[in-house]
């Protein structure tokens, strides 16, 4: 692949442990291994549905702390130590999943529920070295090098794997993988207990509470504005809790799926580039304003159905996952759990292309508009009675693309202590031709960053169009 560090650039792990949550917690029942009867956490319709998925895999790209303290066992024990606070907030990431499974074996027969047990079991922390990679190595190509994906650990799992076979996995993992010139700062979380937003939330405490400890260990408390996770589960109206799944068994429920290969490239937009696609996208559309984010997945939406060379009859859709905080009065912002849901726009390759990018983003705005409470509410309430799972074999097709994360999430300002992140990057999970992943942009006022999955031979042709990357300025790595 273009701009990949060389194969002798491995990732050597140096240690794993089990990081639990700080004795603060100790106040929190049921969230401790040491209590007599841990508390149970009943995953709700929306969490239930993302456990046939992989793990949200993200992390960031930060530089080398200063000093002889800034490398080693000294880092790893600040950021261990940090993180063991931050669970003492979101305590049920490090406990694991129960499953209960009734009848016989078949799927016609027998139910499944799936809880959520506040065992303090901890969350996996491993140790990594990548001495032959550097930060211009992972930030500075416009193709992702491969070598980012063993910065990511619980690789490979989807989030039912956490209660399957007779050890459960934990729900939470980072990873902190030390290179020549930085330090790589990754977490992966089974989407089945949280998503985007709650995985950020975390992730901004965990930096905060590592900046706000000394060079000598002393806390600033004051320096951790963070609000505190919303831990309690909201149901609609009429669900049953918990949820039965009408499955003999939980593995019943999981399609393992072995896409064609993929490339990925990052992209970044400015803040000016985003303001001219958007005012290009209002004054083609009529009706209601085209939001920023509108504006550049139509432009992406239009570039990718260019390079995928689709006949003008093919069929054509962009699925983005929609946050439901803010939609659904009862669901706070500080809501830790699953609240996003996925919708669709469809249209004709030859539409998308012949209709200019007001149109594209218009479909694109009708689609999430569409998702008012009403809807949202009616839809979660039905979900028990005919589950329905995402899947990655659902969302890859040759002329489907998917977008999840937001450029609201606050990435870069994980400053953990030593400075700002260089770059933010994801590892393999949920990477299918067509997947692509937005994200704040470095340089703020509105910038946009860009993860995009394609085949090789798609993603060469996206890169090489004048048209589509003119609106394209950097890698995403401050310069």
């Amino acid at each position: 692949m273009e701009g990949s560090a060389p194969a002798c650039h491995g990732v050597r792990v140096v240690s794993r442990r089990l990081v639990r949550p700080s004795p603060s917690t100790a106040s929190n029942p049921g969230c401790g291994a040491t209590s007599p009867e841990p508390e149970t956490v009943h995953l709700s319709p929306w969490d239930l549905q993302m456990l046939t998925i992989d793990y949200i895999q993200k992390g960031v790209l930060l530089p080398k702390p200063p000093g002889p303290g800034g490398a080693g066992d000294h880092l790893v024990e600040r950021l261990a130590s940090s993180l063991a606070r931050a669970l003492a907030s979101f305590h049920p990431f490090a406990g694991r999943l129960a499953v209960e499974e009734t009848g016989g074996s078949s799927g016609d027969d027998g139910t499944v529920t799936v809880s959520l047990r506040c065992t303090g079991d901890g969350a996996e922390f491993v140790h990594a070295v990548a001495a032959g990679v550097t930060v211009a190595d992972v930030a500075g190509p416009l193709h992702v090098p491969r070598v980012v994906w063993s910065f990511f650990p619980l690789d490979g799992l989807v989030g039912a794997d956490a209660a399957a076979g007779s050890r459960t996995r934990p729900l939470l993992a980072a990873q902190v993988t030390e290179l020549a010139d930085g330090v790589f700062v990754a977490m992966s979380l089974n989407h089945g207990v949280a998503d985007g937003t709650a995985f950020w939330h975390l992730f901004n405490t965990w930096s905060r509470i590592s900046r706000s400890t000394g060079a000598a260990g002393e806390r600033d408390e004051s320096a951790i504005p963070v609000p505190p996770p919303v831990l309690e589960r909201w149901f609609p109206d009429g669900c049953p809790v918990p949820v039965p799944l009408p499955f003999g068994k939980l593995e019943q429920i999981v399609r393992r799926f072995d896409g064609p290969p993929v490339e990925e490239c990052f992209l970044a937009f400015s803040a000016e580039s985003v303001r001219e696609l958007k005012a290009r996208a209002n004054a083609e559309a009529a009706g209601p304003a085209i939001s920023s984010l509108q504006s550049v997945l139509a432009h992406v939406w239009r570039g990718v159905t260019r390079a995928r060379r689709l006949p003008r009859q093919q069929e054509t859709s962009y699925t983005v996952l929609v946050g439901c905080r803010g939609r659904v009065r009862r669901v706070p912002q500080a809501y830790a759990g699953n609240a996003v849901v996925r919708c669709a726009a469809g249209a004709t390759a030859g539409e998308v292309l012949g209709n200019g990018l007001g149109w594209v983003a218009a479909l694109l705005g009708r689609a999430v508009a569409s998702l008012d409470e009403t809807a949202l509410l009616d839809s979660v309430a039905r979900w028990h009675r005919d589950p329905r799972f995402a899947y990655l074999a659902g969302w890859w097709h040759p002329a489907v693309l998917v977008t999840g994360n937001s450029p609201r999430f606050d990435v870069f300002g994980n400053d953990f202590g030593w400075g700002r992140p260089v770059a933010v990057r994801s590892g393999s999970a949920n990477k299918v031709d067509g997947r692509a992943t937005v994200y704040e942009g470095i340089d703020g006022g509105g910038s946009m960053g860009m993860e995009v999955c394609l085949s090789p031979e798609a993603l060469a042709r996206l890169v090489a169009d004048d048209e589509f990357m003119s609106a394209v300025t950097t890698t995403g790595r401050r310069q």
